[in-house]
C-alpha cells in the first residue's frame, strides 16, 4: 500500500548500528515508495487525460515531500520537550501532538490504510493470473481464493526477515514491467499505430481529475515509513536533500510511464498496465515474476495488522493465561492457536473483501483518496499546527490550513468519486 500503507514494507537495512549511509537511505526510500501502484497510472491519465493526469502525480509527489518534512519537523519538535524524546513511529507522534486520542486516530487510518493496501496487492495479483489463465475459466475471484491457503501458511512465519528480498524482487518486477510498456509505446511509434492526436490532454469529466489524484496518492507509498528513514540515516542532516532527490526522481519516472503506457494503449489502457502486455512469454514471466514478487511480500503488508490485533488480544484474560508468563517469547499451545486462527481470518477477510472489487485502479483511487490523503497531508498539517502553529510565518500557517482542508475535500470527493465511478 501500499501508503500507510503501504506502507509496511521491507526495509532491510533500517537496523544497522552504526548508522544508514545516504546511499542505502536513498535505496529505503525508493523501496519504501515505489509500489505496484505505478502500474496503475497510465489508467488514470487515461481517465484524467495526459496533462491533467501528470500535473496530478507531480502535485502529490511535492505534496508528499513537503508533508514528510512536517513529520520530522513535529518529532523535532517533541525530542526538545521534556520527556518527549522518544518518538519513533506514526503513532508515537500522534500522541505527543494530540494524546491518546493522535494515536487513536493515527493508528486506526494505518490500520485500514494497511487493509486497503493488503486488499489492493490480492485484487492486483488475482487480475493478473486470471489474465495469464485466461481460457482455463479462473475468474478474479477464484484466483484470489486460490491464494489464501498459501498467504495464510506464510502469515504464520516468524520472522519477517525471510521475506525481505522478495519485496526487492517485487520492485525489480516493477521496473521490468515499466520498461516492457515503455518498449511497446516505442516499437508501435515506429510501426505508425501511434496516434497523438488521439490522446486526450485534459479530460471533459471533472470526476476524472480526482480519480486520476487518488491514484497518483496511493504510487507515494510508505509515507508512515518516513520517521523510520530519518531516524536511520547516520548524518540526519542530509536527509531533506536525499529525500527530495529521491522522490524529484520517482516523480518524473512516474510521470514519464503513466504518459508512456497511456501513449502507447490510448483508450484500450486497462486499469493495470500489465493486462495490456502482449500474451507472449517475455510479458507473462513478467507477470507471473509480479505475481510471486506479491505474493510473498503479502505478509509484510499483513504484519502491521496482525500486531495491532494481537496487542489487543494480549488484554484478554484467557488469552493472558494461555500465555506462559515465564517466557514473554512464548505461548502455549492454546495461545499459539488463538494467533494461528486471527491471522487466517484476517487472510480470509481480506480475501472476502478482495474479491468483491470491481477493479485494481478503481480500488487504489478511493484508497489514495482516504486513507492516504489522511495519512500523506492531513494528519502532517494537524500534527504540525498543533505543535508548532503559534511560532509559525503566516505564509506557513496559511500553507498548512491550505493542505489540511484541500486534503479534507480530496478524500470526501474522492471518496464518493471513486465509488459513484467516474
Amino acid at each position: 500500500m501500499e501508503c500507510g500503507g503501504g506502507q509496511s514494507k521491507a526495509v532491510p537495512l533500517l537496523d544497522k548500528p552504526a548508522g544508514a549511509s545516504a546511499a542505502q537511505t536513498l535505496g529505503n526510500i525508493i523501496v519504501s515508495v515505489v509500489g505496484t501502484g505505478v502500474l496503475g497510472l497510465p489508467f488514470a491519465l487515461r481517465i484524467a487525460g495526459w496533462l491533467a493526469g501528470s500535473l496530478g502525480v507531480i502535485i502529490a509527489g511535492l505534496g508528499t515531500y513537503y508533508c514528510m518534512l512536517l513529520l520530522v519537523e513535529c518529532r523535532e519538535k517533541l525530542a526538545s520537550l521534556e520527556d518527549s524524546a522518544n518518538r519513533k513511529t506514526y503513532g508515537d507522534l500522534g500522541y505527543g501532538c494530540m494524546g491518546r486520542t493522535g494515536r487513536y486516530i493515527t493508528e486506526s487510518v494505518i490500520l485500514v490504510a494497511q487493509c486497503g493496501g493488503s486488499v489492493a496487492y490480492l485484487v492486483f495479483v488475482g487480475q493478473n493470473l486470471s489474465s495469464i489463465l485466461n481460457g482455463y475459466g479462473f475468474s478474479v475471484a477464484c484466483c484470489i481464493f486460490l491464494l489464501v491457503p498459501i498467504e495464510i501458511g506464510l502469515s504464520w512465519i516468524g520472522s519477517l526477515s525471510a521475506l525481505a528480498p522478495f519485496s526487492v524482487f517485487a520492485s525489480v518486477c516493477n521496473l521490468l514491467a515499466m520498461l516492457f510498456v515503455v518498449k511497446e509505446d516505442i516499437q508501435q511509434a515506429f510501426e505508425g499505430e501511434f496516434s497523438f492526436s488521439d490522446r486526450t490532454a485534459v479530460t471533459s469529466s471533472i470526476g476524472g481529475l480526482p480519480f486520476a489524484g487518488g491514484v497518483a496518492v496511493f504510487c507515494f507509498e510508505g509515507f508512515g515509513m518516513t520517521l523510520a528513514l530519518e531516524g536511520s540515516m547516520r548524518d540526519k542532516t542530509s536527509f531533506p536533500r536525499l529525500l527530495g532527490q529521491a522522490l524529484t526522481g520517482i516523480t518524473l519516472i512516474y510521470v514519464l510511464f503513466g504518459f508512456a503506457g497511456y501513449m502507447a494503449y490510448g483508450d484500450q489502457t486497462r486499469d493495470s498496465v500489465t493486462l495490456n502486455l502482449p500474451r507472449n512469454w517475455s510479458a507473462i514471466v513478467i507477470q507471473i515474476g509480479l505475481c510471486l514478487g506479491l505474493i510473498f511480500t503479502f505478509p509484510i503488508m499483513l504484519h502491521p495488522i496482525n500486531e495491532i490485533i494481537e496487542g489487543k488480544l494480549a488484554k484478554v484474560k484467557w488469552f493472558q493465561k494461555a500465555h506462559d508468563n515465564n517466557d514473554e517469547y512464548s505461548t502455549t499451545r492454546i495461545g499459539k492457536f488463538a494467533i494461528y486462527m486471527t491471522r487466517a481470518m484476517v487472510v480470509i477477510q481480506l480475501a472476502v473483501l478482495a474479491s468483491c472489487v470491481p477493479g485494481f485502479a478503481v480500488f487504489a483511487s478511493l484508497v489514495g483518496s482516504t486513507v492516504c490523503a489522511l495519512i500523506s497531508f492531513v494528519l502532517p498539517a494537524t500534527f504540525h499546527l498543533a505543535l508548532l502553529g503559534s511560532s509559525l510565518k503566516l505564509w506557513r500557517r496559511t500553507l498548512d490550513f491550505s493542505i489540511l482542508l484541500c486534503g479534507m475535500l480530496f478524500a470526501a470527493y474522492g471518496t464518493y468519486n471513486a465509488i459513484v465511478g467516474v
